[in-house]
């Protein structure tokens, strides 16, 4: 992997991860469009250049993140589906990176609930406590995130307003939620290639985390504000788009996959 090919990466890294739109599936889809190859080394950075993401979160709400002790506990509440459910399924999880026809099928059908979730939570009452049982229910949402083109701003937003709370209070508790989840995931995956990361290879990884931290800064700024006045419509049509055209090329026989 190039210096630049890391930049382009963590750029989209920061720019998607916590829009509805699905990182993982962008992350794909722009590997193939730059002709990388699908190697551990670039799987690893993947994830691990979510450490900057993550920081961008802690920063952006530093006063609120650091709560009382009731606040992380639901958080590790909310955490436990993924860290549990991640690490049984981490193989197959793994195979199914780099399939595009599974990212073009996720876009698509998340696109389509993210079109009609606005309407279908119009008259909800909402509630903004998080509870415990609120807190587990938005982690096992989370899970469906594990497929990749699932967004998993996406699903743990949909988790948080079917409790009840309304699209601020939904997003930012995904943000929160995005720290535990994916400093586990990333934590995880770089103990387990540990020996990747050497020379070159840690330049490369320093510099896309830096990256994707100041783009998931304005990210995510604008997605609050965004969010709050126009709602998800934007991101549904956006994800239907590109599932559709992804699943014509695919039809037409071009060969999207990622290579080995």
């Amino acid at each position: 992997m190039s210096l630049l090919e890391s930049i382009i990466l963590a750029i989209v890294e920061g720019i998607t991860e916590y829009l509805p739109i699905s990182s993982t599936g962008h992350m794909i889809i722009t590997e193939k469009l730059l002709g990388m190859e699908s190697t551990d080394f670039t799987k690893a950075f993947i994830v691990n250049i979510q450490f900057g993401a993550i920081l961008s979160v802690v920063v952006l709400y530093w006063k609120r993140f650091f709560q009382t002790v009731d606040f992380y506990t639901k958080l590790l509440v909310a955490f436990l589906p993924a860290a549990v459910i991640g690490f049984l399924l981490d193989d197959m999880i793994d195979a199914m990176l780099g399939k595009v026809e599974i990212v073009a099928v996720s876009l698509l059908l998340g696109g389509v609930i993210l079109v009609y979730i606005d309407k279908w939570m119009n008259g909800k009452a909402e509630d903004d406590e998080i509870t415990y049982p609120k807190a587990l229910k938005i982690g096992f949402f989370q899970c469906i995130a594990m497929i990749p083109g699932v967004s998993r701003s996406a699903a743990t937003i949909i988790g948080g307003m079917a409790q009840g709370f309304s699209r601020k209070t939904a997003a930012e508790f995904s943000f929160f939620l995005a720290v535990p989840t994916m400093f586990a995931a990333s934590a995880y995956k770089l103990l387990k290639n540990h020996e990747l990361i050497t020379g070159e290879n840690v330049k490369i990884l320093l510099l896309g985390n830096v990256v994707a931290f100041i783009v998931a800064m304005l990210a995510i700024k604008f997605f609050i504000t965004y969010l709050q006045k126009h709602g998800f419509k934007l991101f549904g049509y956006y994800r239907i788009a590109l599932g559709l055209t992804i699943l014509l090329l695919l039809a037409l026989g071009y060969d999207l996959n990622l290579a080995d």
